[in-house]
This record gives C-alpha cells, structure tokens and sequence, in this order.
C-alpha cells in the first residue's frame, strides 16, 4: 500500500482491526502510550493501555512494590477517546461523521499501578449530541482489578449535510 492510498473499512477482518489500524496510523499519543482496542459492540467498546513507567508519576507507591502510579492523565484520555469511538458503534452511519468532546469529566477512585483497561457505554446519540459514561480499571501488581476512574463524556457529532 503507498501513502496515498488509504485503506477501506472492507480490507479488514474486523471492526477493531479496522480501528487499531486508524490508531496506529493517524493518533501518534494513542498509538505512543500503547492504546489498544480490546472489543466493539453495538453501543459499546473497550480500550486498553499497558502499564508502562514512562506513563508514570515516577514515585513508589507507599506500599513499596516499587511501582509508580500511573499518571491520572492518562486514565482520561481513555475515557475521552473510548467515550467518543463508542458513540460511532451506536451510527447508522459511523464513518461519515466527526466527533468532538463538549464536556469530560472524570472521577478518579485510587490510583493504577497496572495496566488500565476502560469500557465505554452510550447513553444516548442525538442528532447533534451524543453522552456516554466509562469505567476505567487497573490490575494491581497481585493480579486483582479494580476501578481507578469513571466519567462521563458529552460530544458534538457532525454529520454530512
């Protein structure tokens, strides 16, 4: 394939496929930090982020395992990025339309120290408008997960006219 040739949505086996490619390709953060999509449903996805200390505040965590927490910002990154990718699962039409946050917000519940893996919900797709609410999770160094961070996302959709 050469750099003028974009892909079309039937070259690949499957939605996700379709969108890692477009992370790798066109979201340099995203694709830097790791981001991986894990699954797409209808009104429904989940996106994932490998522990990594370049991510990190850089500081033990006081239960001296020696691993750093990871920074809350990227925990809202995926909240943002999963809430609005999922809004297209809920489209007639997914592709032909923009999608721009309006409003994020973002409770964060404990610290991660693990891989963080974020599922987003919609509530609603509008004509205009579309919310969806995220659940964000981490796995502690034991092997247990839990929730680190929820949100809520409100984003503009602009559609063809």
């Amino acid at each position: 394939m050469t750099d003028d040739t974009q892909p079309t949505p039937e070259e690949f086996a499957d939605l996700e496929s379709l969108l890692q490619y477009f992370i790798e390709e066109n979201q340099e953060f995203l694709s830097w930090i790791g981001t991986t999509v894990e699954h797409i449903g209808e009104g429904t996805m989940t996106l994932s982020v490998p522990y990594d200390e370049k991510l990190s505040n850089k500081r033990p965590t006081p239960s001296g395992d020696g691993r750093a927490d990871l920074h809350g910002g990227i925990a809202a990154t995926l909240i943002d990025t999963a809430g609005g990718l999922a809004l297209r699962t809920a489209m007639d039409n997914p592709f032909d339309a923009r999608i721009a946050t309006i409003n994020l917000n973002v409770n964060y519940l404990r610290p991660a120290v693990g891989d963080l893996v974020a599922t987003a919900n919609v509530v609603r797709v509008g004509g205009s408008v579309g919310v969806s609410e995220i659940m964000v999770e981490s796995t502690t160094p034991d092997g247990e997960t839990r929730e680190v961070a929820t949100g809520q996302g409100a984003f503009r959709i602009f559609r063809p006219e």
